[in-house]
């Protein structure tokens, strides 16, 4: 991290990192919240910020489940031969506990509440997905890169008006061995169902984040700063 990144508590429920905005305005700064995966830390996601726009404030939140040294989740997964399995109402815990977050980053950050926007990365894209679909007036869009579609979601979806024209875009790797594209796909065929404005994309890479991806992620969170799809 760059010196512009800071451990953060103030009166923020979940420990954090930021990045002030290296991009100056008169007017309140959007906030860009990181979401980390399983097994990860706060620290993980904020090696991207330098490529992402200077104008936000970005918050990476640390997840609240400790798994090890250094290593934290959102909920607790368990490897089986039939896959990843998880327990569905730990998961939506998980989400809550980030929602609360979330809010506490605007008060205690003085944001601008009509311009958050979530980046999570597999175990945070399930919970950036949930948020977004469930709770879509908190946030002006949302990146899920590398994530899944957890059952819960689609049954704790907001209804169709409060859904549309929500930016989303999804960003998956066709290499992915921890989570198949099918995963990806799943994800875009159930938006597809839904009116959100989405973007889908695929790239050869496995469960990372690569140039490419963070290329187009990076544009497409300034297109939509600058002209947002929602009134």
């Amino acid at each position: 991290m760059d010196g512009l990144s800071v451990m953060a508590i103030n009166s923020v429920s979940l420990i954090h990192v930021i990045r002030r905005p290296v991009v100056m305005s008169a007017v309140k700064p959007p906030l860009l919240v990181l979401l980390h995966g399983v097994g990860s830390n706060e620290d993980d996601l904020m090696g991207l910020a330098p490529y992402l726009d200077g104008r936000f404030l970005i918050a990476s939140l640390r997840a609240p489940l400790t798994l090890g040294p250094g290593a934290f989740g959102w909920f607790a997964i368990e490897w089986t031969a039939a896959g990843i399995t998880y327990d569905e109402s730990d998961a939506a815990k998980g989400q809550a506990t980030a929602e609360q977050a979330i809010r506490e980053l605007v008060s205690a950050y003085d944001v601008d509440p009509e311009r958050v926007y979530l980046m999570g990365f597999s175990q945070g894209a399930i919970m950036s997905l949930g948020i977004a679909t469930s709770r879509p007036e908190m946030i002006a869009g949302a990146v899920i890169m590398s994530g899944r579609l957890r059952p819960g979601v689609e049954a704790a979806a907001a209804e169709s008006d409060r859904l549309a024209g929500l930016p989303i875009i999804v960003v998956h790797g066709t290499l992915d061995t921890v989570l198949p594209i099918e995963s990806g796909r799943k994800i875009a065929a159930y938006l597809r169902r839904t009116p959100v404005d989405l973007t889908y994309r695929e790239y050869p890479m496995a469960h990372t984040v690569s140039q490419e991806s963070l290329s187009d992620i990076a544009e497409w969170l300034t297109k939509h700063m600058d002209s947002p799809t929602r009134s």
